[in-house]
């Protein structure tokens, strides 16, 4: 009796099977999201950029340098 829920549907027009599996697919996206997010978190940051961002504090700090 619901109508498949469609992209960019507005969420009061959907009914309650409708709803539940839209609920779900958002939090699907969160939980991949976040995953996502752990990963490139704890990826080591390179020690070239390690060295650009020493020597911009150097210099921010006045210490000069290259």
């Amino acid at each position: 009796m619901t109508e498949k829920s469609k992209p960019g549907q507005p969420i009061e027009d959907l009914g309650s099977e409708d709803l539940e599996e839209a609920r779900l697919r958002q939090q699907a996206i969160g939980v991949k999201l976040r995953h996502i997010f752990d990963e490139v978190v704890n990826e080591p940051v390179p020690d070239e950029f390690l060295d650009i961002l020493r020597r911009a504090d150097s210099r921010a700090s006045g210490e000069g340098g290259g």
